[in-house]
């Protein structure tokens, strides 16, 4: 019997995606100096830029056998030397990812990574030199494709270029983790493979690829592809000789390799703790690329990468990622946009810090004129100053030009007069959170704006509806609550009363879309959705505090669900005067699941919980506070507290089901991804609570079906 040949071992992985989109290789030969040619393979899905490229096993499985035809035709000295471009704008944008939940198990998931490298490592075994030029956006795979050629080039207009896998609970599986660290040297890769994915999935420009010397040459976008040819003609011929001055030598392997490791792995520790899979996986790898030869190597980036596509935390991360990509474009609930109203003034009441920081982001993003009032004048004038600070402080990092500089400014003005608000089609409020004085603001503005414009208020707990109850016009009101930071929390909770009209919510979901928010509805209830989980969490750590649990077994039982910070740094993080706030709001709202904590309030006239150095690295629990909390005479174990949040979560996101809070359980999901620093491996909230069995603890089912969870 013959013996099977990889491309029919790997021909049963095509079945896995009968709708793929193959990215096809179309080859032509170029003519170049002393009677030479160069094949050039152009990847091309034959759709336009909104489709990029991507490598499914079909497509993979073609571009291994058009590269044989290439080794071949070497072998005969028909062409010296093959060069791999894309379609316009686009190179490739990785594996399709679409299909995840179709591999059945760990062994299919192998043999995807198997094939990438069997197919891709042809690019080092064709008999002469092959090029990638990088003619457009470059992801995941499509990185990795240049990776394994011996040359490559990029177009200075290159829209993005990065291995993301690590942000999506992978690893770069395809050569990534052994050959960019030998290309490029440890440090280097350590911040592509790893430290820029998990920083919001941080993308480099050409220039930065460039630089790092992942592309050996750059060109302009004009005559890029004739450039590139020109070049690869020259090193061809000898005239032009590469040389990679971060190439990694001796003494980075043995002086600084490891060491720059083991840097890296602490600080991640410190940063996201331990339960995310996939960076450490990465860190193993790029630590053995030291000493491994090219084999070992890919070998080892198999075992991973099947490791990772069959566990929980990559079908959880490919929830999340469609979750941002796709439910937050099209929001839940979302009226007609063509009900929305244009604004062409907005008004701020309040001119405090977070007020501040609405204004900035609403003349940055909106270019039109933006008022801020406050009691007196000194603490408008304040404000003022402010915003224009920061505005300068812009111009001084060159993110906005000097017009713009000065346009901005001329923009922003402060009034102590409310007449000044007249002509304003949207208001938001900004003050401190008190139902009375919110309600005061509201009905003084009201008697100078026109009954269309829109009243937002950036509450966090207090009831919407009832911030309006004392108006002519209710129906204009929503709420409009932000994160913290402003400029940099990418959620906004639209909420919407009993009596908000469609035009209303159209205009807060058209204006959220305009500050480049991700926008989700929510019902007028107390927390809405991130501070209502929050304060589910929170509510928990500090009755389990007043009841004799100690700090640091709070601490250890919520490390299970990767949190970015424990319940005490989130509580100083935010402050411990609005924490308690939220805690008794909700306690209030929901006496029997909701706890108020009266340590909490005496914490906060301390100020602080933790103990820390001149630097602000925490050192311990402060003994003051130690004193505060003691007597407690019923503690739990990190096992039982774990259980016991894990339950009270599950059955408070039912309940917000239940009562229609939003629409679907994914609108949780992407309010604690966006608002609450949730981690992608993860997916929010909902499958780990499936997994861990907290759901059917809870209310007997689970909140996704099939629940979101590998096949290990």
């Amino acid at each position: 019997m013959a013996a099977v040949t990889p491309a029919e071992r790997f021909a049963k992985l095509a079945a896995l995606d009968p709708d793929e989109v193959i990215t096809h290789s179309f080859v032509r030969d170029i003519p170049i100096s002393g009677g030479k040619t160069l094949a050039l393979i152009t990847l091309d899905n034959g759709k336009d830029h909104t489709r990029p490229n991507t490598l499914g096993p079909n497509t993979l499985l073609r571009f291994a056998e058009v590269l044989d035809e290439q080794a071949a035709r070497a072998k005969k000295g028909e062409i010296h030397g093959v060069a791999v471009t894309g379609k316009p704008f686009i190179f490739a944008a990785g594996a399709d990812l679409s299909k995840v939940n179709d591999i059945p198990d760990y062994e299919t998931g192998k043999q995807m990574a198997q094939l990438g490298h069997w197919s891709l490592g042809k690019l080092a075994e064709l008999g002469v030199p092959s090029f990638v030029f990088t003619n457009g956006l470059a992801l995941g795979g499509g990185v990795e494709v240049g990776l394994n050629a011996d040359y490559r080039t990029i177009d200075s207009s290159a829209a993005a270029f990065a291995l993301p896998e690590v942000f999506l609970g992978l690893i770069p599986g395809w050569g990534g983790a052994w050959l960019l660290p030998n290309l490029i040297g440890i440090e280097n890769a350590l911040e592509v493979i790893i430290s820029n994915p998990l920083k919001n999935n941080r993308m480099l420009s050409a220039q930065q690829a460039f630089d790092l010397g992942i592309a050996d040459a750059i060109f302009p976008p004009a005559n890029f592809l004739e450039d590139s040819i020109k070049w690869a003609d020259a090193v061809i011929s000898g005239k032009t000789k590469v040389k990679r001055k971060n190439e990694p030598g001796k003494v980075e392997r043995l002086a600084k390799w490891d060491i720059a490791v083991g840097i890296a792995e602490k600080t991640l520790a410190s940063r996201i703790g331990r339960v995310a899979h996939s960076p450490y996986k990465a860190l193993e790898l790029i630590k053995a690329a030291k000493n491994t030869d090219k084999k070992t190597g890919f070998a080892a980036e198999d075992d991973a990468l099947a490791d990772l596509v069959a566990g929980d935390q990559f079908r959880a991360s490919i929830y999340a990622f469609n979750l941002v990509q796709k439910r937050a474009k099209r929001p839940a609930g979302a009226p007609d946009k063509a009900l929305a109203r244009p604004v062409t003034k907005v008004g701020v009441i309040g001119a405090g810090l977070m007020a501040r920081q609405f204004a900035l982001l609403f003349v940055r993003r909106l270019q039109v004129p933006v008022v801020i009032t406050d009691l007196d004048q000194t603490r408008v004038d304040e404000g003022v100053a402010y915003i224009h600070k920061e505005i300068d402080e812009l111009l001084g990092k060159g993110r906005i030009s000097g017009d713009e500089s000065n346009r901005l400014k001329a923009l922003v003005s402060g009034t102590t007069d409310k007449s000044d608000f007249a002509d304003c089609d949207w208001v938001i409020e900004a003050i401190f959170e008190e139902l009375e004085a919110k309600q005061a603001v509201f009905a003084e503005v009201e008697k100078f704006i026109t009954p269309e414009a829109i009243l937002a208020t950036n509450t966090s707990s207090l009831s919407v509806e009832q911030i309006g109850a004392k108006l002519k016009n209710p129906e204009r009101v929503v709420g409009f609550h932000f994160f913290n930071p402003v400029a940099v929390m990418p959620l906004i909770e639209v909420v919407r009363t009993p009596h908000t009209t469609d035009e209303a919510l159209a205009t807060a979901m058209a204006t959220a879309a305009k500050l480049r928010k991700n926008a989700v509805i929510t019902k007028d209830t107390p927390g809405f959705v991130v501070n209502r989980i929050l304060a589910k969490v929170l509510g928990e750590a500090m009755h389990a505090v007043d009841t004799g649990t100690p700090f640091e077994v709070v601490e250890e039982s919520t490390r299970p669900f990767g949190l970015p910070m424990t319940p005490f740094e989130l509580l100083e993080l935010v402050g411990l005067k609005v924490g308690a706030h939220v805690l008794d709001t909700h306690h209030k709202a929901f006496p029997d699941r909701f706890f108020e904590s009266e340590n909490l309030h005496k914490l906060a006239e301390l100020g602080h919980i933790f103990e820390r150095d001149a630097k602000g690295k925490v050192k311990g629990i402060d003994k003051k506070a130690l004193d505060i909390v003691k007597g407690g005479t019923t503690p739990m174990t990190a096992q039982q507290l774990q259980m016991r949040i894990e339950d009270g979560l599950a059955d408070e996101i039912h309940r917000m089901l239940e009562d229609k809070v939003v629409e679907a359980a994914e609108d949780i999901d992407l309010c604690l991804i966006l608002g609450a620093g949730y981690p992608f491996q993860m997916g929010g909230a909902t499958p780990y609570l499936d997994r861990s069995g907290a759901s059917e603890r809870a209310f007997g089912d689970t909140f996704h079906h099939p629940p979101i969870r590998g096949v290990n």
